[in-house]
C-alpha cells in the first residue's frame, strides 16, 4: 500500500494529537486537509512517568512518546519525537537521571514525529547505534530527508489562504478559520526554523527478525510483530519488567488511521496482546495499564473489515467499485462511545477517523 503511505506523508508531516484535532474538525473539511499536518508550539507539554527502577515514559503532548530505559552500563531510548528543541530537552532530562551513554535508539516506525530527533541524539551520543525495522529506514530513508520542504510547502498553502480570503475549495473563510490559519502560520514558522538547520539522520542498524540487549542486568526485547500501522512496526519490551513500548500500533485515546494495513494490523495487535505485560507506552497519549484499550482497537479494525468484506460481498470486488458505492456498508458507531464517553470533542474526532479506516479499509481490499 505505498500509494497510501505516500499520500499521507504528502500533507501530513507531524500527526495531531487529539485535542489538536478536535479544534481543527470546526474547520471546513477541505480546510481540514491542509492544517492536518501543523505542528503544535515549539515548546510542547511533557509529562513524565516512571515506569520502574530506571524506566521513564516522556509524554510529548499531543506529538510522540519516548521511552528511556537505562541499564547499568548502557542506555536505550525509544523514538526520539518530532522537534530538535524537544529532544535536547529530552537528553538534559536523562543527563539528570544518569551518567550512562545513550548506546541505542529504537525508531518504532518511519512517521518522523518519531524520530527526527534522531540527529540531536547522535551529536550528543556519538558512538549511538540508531535501530530500526529494515522496512522502517527504508521508508525513513525516503521520507525523512523532505520534512523541512513539507513543512514549506504547507505553509505557502496557509499563506495563499491568507491572502485571497479562500479555502482551496474556492468558498470564503470565515473570521474563526482566519484566525486559526495565523495562529497555524506563527507555529509553522517556529518548527520550519528549527528544521532548517537540521540534517535528518536514519537509522544506522535495520533488523527483521527478534532480538535481545542487554544493557547491563536489563533485557530489552525488540520484536517485529507484523504490519500494522506501517510496514515495519517495532515493539520494545521489557520482559522483567512487564512493560511494552507500541509505537502507533496503538494510540491513546483515538488511534489514528491515515494509513496502514488494516487486516494485518488486526492480527498485529493479537499478537501484541499476548506479550505478558502490565504496562504499554502507546506511540501518543496516556499510558495504559492493562490489555483494555489494545483489544479495543483490534475490534474496531476487525469489525471494520468483516464490514467491508460482507458488503463487498454483495456488491462485486472493490477493484470495481468506489468508495462511495460500499462505504454505508460499514457501521463503526457502536464503538463511538467505547472510546470517546460522553466527550463530544473526542466523539467527534473519533468519527472523523473511523471515517479514515473505511477508506482505509476499502483502499486495502482494491489492491488484492
Amino acid at each position: 500500500m505505498t500509494s497510501n503511505v505516500d499520500a499521507a506523508m504528502a500533507t501530513r508531516s507531524l500527526k495531531p494529537g487529539p485535542s489538536m484535532r478536535a479544534r481543527r474538525l470546526a474547520l471546513p473539511a477541505v480546510l481540514l486537509m491542509i492544517t492536518a499536518a501543523l505542528p503544535v508550539s515549539a515548546q510542547q507539554d511533557r509529562k513524565i512517568t516512571q515506569l520502574a527502577e530506571g524506566v521513564y515514559a516522556i509524554e510529548h503532548e499531543p506529538n510522540g512518546n519516548t521511552t528511556v530505559i537505562i541499564g547499568d552500563r548502557q542506555v536505550l531510548v525509544v523514538d526520539t519525537c518530532f522537534l530538535p528543541s524537544d529532544a535536547r530537552r529530552d537528553i538534559a532530562q536523562i543527563r539528570k537521571w544518569t551518567d550512562k551513554p545513550v548506546t541505542f535508539v529504537v525508531n518504532t516506525h518511519f512517521h518522523n514525529d518519531h524520530n527526527l530527533g534522531n540527529r540531536i541524539y547522535m551529536d550528543a551520543f556519538p558512538a549511538l547505534t540508531i535501530i530500526a525495522h529494515k522496512e522502517t529506514k527504508q521508508d525513513m530513508d525516503r521520507f525523512g530527508p523532505g520534512s523541512l520542504m513539507r513543512e514549506e510547502r504547507s505553509k505557502s498553502r496557509l499563506l495563499g489562504m491568507q491572502r485571497t480570503g479562500k479555502g482551496p475549495d474556492g468558498k470564503d473563510l470565515s473570521d474563526d478559520d482566519k484566525k486559526q490559519i495565523s495562529q497555524a502560520l506563527q507555529q509553522q514558522d517556529s518548527v520550519i526554523a528549527e528544521l532548517r538547520g537540521l540534517t535528518f539522520q536514519s537509522a544506522t542498524l535495520s533488523f527483521d527478525h527478534d532480538f535481545t540487549i542487554d544493557l547491563g542486568n536489563r533485557e530489552v526485547q525488540i520484536k517485529y510483530l507484523g504490519r500494522g500501522n506501517t510496514t515495519g512496526d517495532a515493539v520494545v519490551y521489557l520482559p522483567k519488567e512487564k512493560i511494552v513500548i507500541t509505537g502507533d500500533l496503538v494510540v491513546n485515546p483515538i488511534p489514528y488511521f491515515y494509513d496502514g494495513y488494516p487486516v494485518e494490523w488486526a492480527q498485529t495487535l493479537q499478537n501484541l496482546a499476548t506479550l505478558d505485560a502490565a504496562v504499554y507506552v502507546s506511540g501518543h497519549g496516556p499510558i495504559l495499564h492493562d490489555k483494555t484499550h489494545i483489544l479495543l482497537i483490534h475490534d474496531l479494525i476487525q469489525s471494520a473489515v468483516d464490514q467491508m468484506n460482507e458488503k463487498l460481498g454483495q456488491t462485486g470486488p472493490a477493484l470495481s467499485r468506489t468508495l462511495d458505492d460500499v462505504k454505508d456498508g460499514v457501521d463503526l458507531s457502536p464503538f463511538r462511545e467505547r472510546f470517546a464517553g460522553s466527550d463530544k470533542d473526542l466523539a467527534a474526532v473519533f468519527d472523523d477517523e473511523a471515517t479514515h479506516l473505511v477508506k482505509l479499509v476499502f483502499t486495502e481490499a482494491s489492491l488484492r
